[in-house]
């Protein structure tokens, strides 16, 4: 949970941006040792020890300045040189230049094409015109590299947040006055992630005269869309913040556009094929056959707080924050993930989906497949008799997985990574009122749903019984 809440902080040394003499320093060397120890703290990784840093040629403390000059462009000299200070007395961005930061486990993206964005409110500093025109302005810069495309709305969640505050606002870390930090985002998914905060103290100007938002709100909606920091000073996305002279010409530097289409891939109309998912197929065939009334699924699974509902070549994803869910074919997400799959579960601890097809499975992290599968189902220790499963589920809290077939189901334990010894037991038996054979089933809210046919059966696993007989296609809103 607490690493959902680390943003990406924007954060402007209060010191002065200018070259910093360091026959001025001597007089203050405590000032300027503080400034290093906090800088190397935050961004490189110094264990926090202050007795090592009394003794300023510590091996550590000279590791830790050249590892942070060879980051920056520097020369890797060890000491506390005048463009070091230089550098380390400009507005920069908040998060670690090296060390293993992300804001969550996992290469943090959008997993869909169209995102969307709102403007909560506004500064005072500029014109509404003005702040709608940068924001734009900031999403169109990555909108013409990838496939992605940016739409605003004016009500509701929006994926991506856009608000103006000062001080405390709501994510347990508050803004500080004029100076210091001028703006947070948070790395891609539900809820505040996503979302990018400015600080309201700050001067926001269309020029370079204050801070200038166009720059700064491309920077943080790169956070936004998944990106970390880059080594290379021409970047956007290098830590130091750097009121650039030709706004009107605006590029991303090519460190940039490889980044994000990493994630992402080229934009459609280009001759590259996409990274990753191509354009979802037409949505018309989902809407129809998503409300019919017999419908009946090959498998369900959850994803990183999604549901996916399996179908032949295809798949509706459901978030519970929209109402309506996309429909995709699997190949463009999964390439090698077949059609018309048994079952699939996930198992969040690990973040994880497992997906079965006869005797293999495939392993998936969003949208990355895993390497060295498929492998073989009896590698889990099902018996040789057993052909196909029809289901899986995984109990989070017990870290259990239970396997469905036939009429019988086998139970795994995620952390010992073993099948247990006293199964297979009867569904019937275990899972009164489920039936005795399943298509699908998952796992939301301390419930299992089984799905039968076009029936869904809501059974609580504490009081050992069916809940709610629902239809199979209840998530949908039909």
């Amino acid at each position: 949970e607490e690493m959902r809440s680390l943003p990406v902080l924007l954060w402007l040394c209060v010191a002065a941006c200018s070259s910093y003499p360091l026959d001025e320093v001597a007089g203050d060397k405590d000032t300027i040792m503080e400034l290093l120890q906090k800088y190397l703290e935050n961004y490189y990784g110094l264990e926090k020890d202050v007795q090592q840093f009394k003794i300023m040629d510590s091996s550590p403390v000279i590791k830790k300045i050249q590892e942070m000059q060879k980051f920056l462009g520097l020369e890797m000299t060890g000491k506390l040189d005048s463009s070091t200070m230089e550098v380390m007395h400009k507005p920069r961005c908040g998060v670690p230049d090296v060390g293993g930061f992300s804001t969550f486990p996992g290469t943090p993206k959008w997993r869909k094409n169209q995102v969307t964005y709102r403007i909560v409110n506004y500064t005072q500093d500029l014109s509404r015109k003005a702040v709608d025109s940068a924001i734009e302005k900031a999403l169109k810069v990555w909108e013409e590299v990838t496939p992605l495309t940016f739409s605003r709305i004016y009500e509701g969640e929006a994926d991506i947040m856009v608000s103006f505050a000062v001080r405390e606002h709501g994510d347990f870390v508050p803004f500080d006055g004029p100076g210091g930090v001028l703006a947070h985002a948070y790395a891609p998914g539900p809820g505040t992630n996503g979302d990018a905060h400015f600080d309201d103290d700050e001067q926001w100007t269309e020029d370079t005269t204050g801070t200038n938002l166009f720059l700064v709100a491309a920077h943080e909606l790169g956070h936004s869309l998944g990106l970390f920091h880059s080594a290379k000073p021409e970047a956007l996305m290098y830590p130091v913040y750097k009121p650039s002279t030709n706004l009107a010409g605006f590029q991303l530097s090519q460190d940039d556009v490889d980044g994000i289409q990493s994630l992402y891939g080229s934009p459609p109309a280009s001759s590259d094929v996409p990274v990753v998912p191509s354009k979802p197929s037409s949505p018309k065939p989902g809407v129809s056959a998503m409300c019919d009334p017999d419908l009946s699924f090959d498998a369900v699974s959850t994803l990183r707080g999604e549901i996916l509902f399996f179908k032949d070549r295809h798949f509706w994803r459901k978030s519970l924050r929209t109402p309506e869910p996309g429909f995709y074919s699997i190949s463009s997400f999964w390439l090698s993930v077949p059609s018309s799959i048994d079952a699939a579960y996930e198992v969040i601890s690990r973040d994880t989906v497992f997906i079965f097809k006869g005797t293999q499975f495939w392993a998936i992290r969003g949208h990355e497949e895993q390497a060295g599968y498929p492998k073989s189902i009896y590698t889990l220790g099902l018996p040789v008799t057993v052909s196909k499963i029809d289901a899986a589920i995984s109990d989070k809290e017990k870290k259990k997985t239970y396997f469905f077939a036939e009429d019988k189901y086998w139970r795994f334990d995620e952390r010992k990574r073993t099948m247990e010894p006293e199964f297979p037991r009867k569904i019937d038996e275990d899972f009164p009122g489920v039936g005795s054979k399943v298509d699908a089933a998952f796992e939301a809210f301390g419930f299992f749903y089984f799905f039968r046919g076009s029936s869904q059966l809501e059974f609580d696993p504490n009081a050992k019984k069916v809940t709610h007989v629902l239809k199979s296609n209840s998530w949908f809103n039909c």
